[in-house]
C-alpha cells in the first residue's frame, strides 16, 4: 500500500464515536415537556364498558370519563407538556349546539381534567364544531350548503367562553375560519378570561391523512373541507395565515399535518415570534403503526425519529398520540 496517502484532517466522525459524544453535540432535543397528548372522550360510554378502541389507530381509544382521568394523571406524572381534549357527543345537530353546552361532553371533561391535574398540566381543548355537527363541517352552513364563515365565528366566541368558564388553559381553534383568532380573543377578554391562551391551528391543510381521526371522533362529514382548509400546494399562504393569527392575538401557532408539511413548519418558525406547534396527525401515526405491525420497520426508534424530525424542522411543541409512550422511551 502506498505510504503517500493523504489522510483527512477534518474528521466529523470523531464526534459520533460514542453515545456520550453524540449526546454532547446533539443539535436538537426531544423531551417529554415538548409533547402534548390528544385524548378523545365519548359521551355515554360507561365505565363498565371501558375505553373503546379505535380500529384505525392501534393503541388509541375513546375514553370514558374515568379512563380519561387515568390517562391525564399518567400524562402529568410523565411530565408531558399538556393534553388536548376532543369530545364526542351522543347527539349532533346542524348548529353543533353541544359545543357550547356547559354540561356537554367537552366542557364537562375540561372541568373533570382541570380538577384532576390542572395544577400540574396545561389543559387544552379543541375549539371547533366538526365533532358536534350532523354534517361534520367545522362551521354552520348556509342554505346552499356552504360553510358560513361569519355566522360560525359567533358560535366560536360562545364556545371559547364556555371552555374558559370550565377552566381550560388554552383553546385550540382548528376550524380555519377567517378572523377566528381575533373574535375568540375579544370574546375571552370581554368575559374576563384574559389569561386563557390561544393555540391557533394557523396552517391547517386539507389532507388525505386525517382519515383515522374521523373514525376517532365519529365524524359525520359530508363532502370535504377544501373551501376553508389550506391547499397542500401552498407554503407562502401557510406563513401568511400564521402571521395573521399572531396579529389577531394568537399565543402559539400550529402547522397541521406535520410530516407532509415540514417545509411549512420551518418557514413558519422563521417568520413568527411566538411558540410554534405541529400536529403529528392520525394518518401519520397509523402508517407507522401498520408498518411496524408488519415487521417492516423497528417501531420504537421510528417513533422517536419521527418526533425528532418534527422538532428539528422547528416545532417547539408536538401534538402526538405517542406522547406518553415517547416520554417513557426517553426516560429509559
Amino acid at each position: 500500500m502506498s505510504s503517500d496517502i493523504t489522510h483527512p484532517v477534518v474528521r466529523p466522525r470523531r464526534l459520533r464515536t460514542t453515545a456520550a459524544l453524540r449526546r454532547l453535540v446533539a443539535e436538537t432535543s426531544l423531551e417529554a415537556r415538548q409533547l402534548v397528548l390528544p385524548v378523545f372522550v365519548r359521551e355515554g360510554l360507561g365505565d363498565s364498558e371501558g375505553p373503546r378502541p379505535i380500529s384505525s389507530m392501534p393503541g388509541v381509544v375513546q375514553h370514558t370519563r374515568s379512563s380519561l382521568l387515568a390517562a391525564v394523571t399518567e400524562a402529568a406524572e410523565l411530565g408531558l407538556g399538556g393534553v388536548m381534549l376532543f369530545g364526542i357527543p351522543e347527539h349532533k345537530d346542524a348548529e353543533g349546539t353541544g359545543a357550547v353546552d356547559p354540561d356537554g361532553i367537552l366542557n364537562r371533561s375540561i372541568r373533570d381534567v382541570v380538577g384532576e391535574v390542572g395544577d400540574a398540566l396545561p389543559v387544552m381543548a379543541d375549539l371547533c364544531l366538526d365533532e358536534f355537527t350532523d354534517h361534520g363541517h367545522c362551521g354552520v352552513l348556509t342554505g346552499d350548503g356552504r360553510v358560513d364563515n361569519d355566522a360560525t365565528l359567533a358560535i366560536y366566541a360562545e364556545m371559547a367562553r364556555a371552555q374558559a368558564a370550565a377552566g381550560v388553559d388554552l383553546v385550540g381553534p382548528s376550524g380555519m375560519m377567517d378572523g377566528q383568532v381575533g373574535v375568540i380573543r375579544q370574546a375571552l377578554d370581554g368575559a374576563g378570561h384574559t389569561d386563557v391562551a390561544i393555540l391557533a391551528y394557523s396552517a391547517k391543510y386539507a389532507s388525505a391523512f386525517y382519515g383515522p381521526f374521523r373514525e376517532a371522533v365519529d365524524s359525520s362529514l359530508q363532502g370535504d373541507r377544501r373551501t376553508y382548509q389550506q391547499d397542500g400546494a401552498n407554503a407562502v399562504e401557510g406563513v401568511r395565515e400564521a402571521l395573521l393569527d399572531v396579529a389577531e392575538g394568537a399565543d402559539l401557532v400550529m402547522v397541521k399535518p406535520a410530516l407532509a408539511y415540514l417545509d411549512v413548519l420551518r418557514r413558519v418558525r422563521d417568520a413568527v415570534d411566538v411558540p410554534v406547534a405541529a400536529y403529528n396527525i392520525s394518518g401519520e401515526y397509523s402508517m407507522l403503526e401498520a408498518a411496524a405491525a408488519n415487521g417492516w420497520i423497528d417501531r420504537e426508534p421510528a417513533i422517536l425519529e419521527t418526533l425528532l424530525s418534527i422538532r428539528r424542522a422547528g416545532a417547539d411543541v408536538v401534538l402526538t398520540y405517542w406522547a406518553a409512550e415517547a416520554a417513557r422511551l426517553l426516560a429509559r
